[in-house]
């Protein structure tokens, strides 16, 4: 069983849920959802339990087969164990081409004994540079834990300020995949590159089972932007019930107050890192940073 645990990391504006919960370790198929991307040999797929195996000749990762637009996909993740500095896992959401969406999920691996950093980033029409950094308060390679990213017209955003809406466009216009990758970052990774990989510990390991996938399926939106009509059932506007999906209904629009602090608390305890208070990158703060 996973460890019982909910946590809410806030890419401002942009809302990103990493939800641990104790459940049975079931879901659907890993092969009826996703297939290799690259490096297939470094995949090892065995019933419920994937692993992904970076070494010195190479990383892997594997992509879902549809593109999905709105809706939740979890997955439960073990980490490599040990000295893992200079790895990088990648749990994310994307769009193709130069002027994609992207929600990301990066696990920094570290030398043993100190913690895990999560790196969450935010990409719209191809522009990111929305890192925030937060410190893990459980051992994330010791054990399973349920990572989830939610995506509807509401909840990826805290709060639309009118900076947001006039500088940024609101990712809401293009299906994106579901994608996981291991892979050699140690030129920044681990204490901003200082500390390289240690290859006498390879392979290293990220573990999966229990996937999950409940969003709209968008066949149509393989480029750059859904279809009309695509939009619009995604959307939960023109389908055939003329029903709104889970997702869309108004409880999950904000978050409750639990979840509220739940956010502060890591914030206020975990939080190493906000793009948003860094002057030096940012002399003039981003749009959507301002209050």
């Amino acid at each position: 069983m996973t460890r019982k645990a909910f946590f809410f990391f806030f890419c401002t504006p942009i809302f990103f849920t990493v939800v641990c919960f104790s459940r049975p370790a079931s879901g659907e198929r890993f092969d009826e959802i996703f297939q290799p991307s690259w490096a297939a040999d470094h995949l090892l797929y065995d019933g419920e339990v994937v692993q992904l195996k970076l070494d010195n000749f190479t990383g892997t990762g594997f992509g879902s087969k549809s593109k999905y637009l709105f809706g939740k996909a979890t997955a439960e993740i073990k980490l490599a164990p040990g000295d893992s500095a200079g790895t990088v896992t990648a749990f994310y959401m994307s769009s193709d081409g130069p002027n994609h969406h992207e929600f990301d999920f990066e696990f920094l691996g570290n030398s043993s004994g100190e913690p895990i950093l999560v790196q969450t980033n935010v990409y719209v029409n191809g522009v990111g540079n929305r890192e925030q950094r937060v410190g893990l308060w459980f051992d994330p390679t010791a054990d399973f834990h349920s990572y989830g990213i939610l995506w509807n017209r509401q909840q990826v955003v805290k709060k639309k300020t009118k900076s947001w809406e006039r500088e940024l466009a609101f990712p809401d216009d293009q299906p994106m995949g579901i994608y996981s990758s291991i892979w050699n970052a140690d030129d920044w990774a681990t204490q901003g590159g200082r500390v390289k990989i240690d290859w006498s510990h390879a392979p290293f390991v990220t573990t999966y089972r229990g996937f999950w996938v409940d969003a709209c399926e968008c066949p149509a939106g393989t480029g750059a932007g859904a279809g009309e009509e695509d939009m619009k059932r995604c959307a939960g506007q023109g389908n055939e019930q003329g029903r709104r999906y889970w997702w869309q209904e108004p409880m999950m629009e904000e978050l409750s107050l639990h979840q509220s602090h739940q956010l502060l608390w890591v914030r206020n305890h975990h939080l190493v890192y906000d793009y948003c208070a860094d002057s030096a990158r940012f002399p003039a703060a981003p749009p959507e940073c301002e209050p």
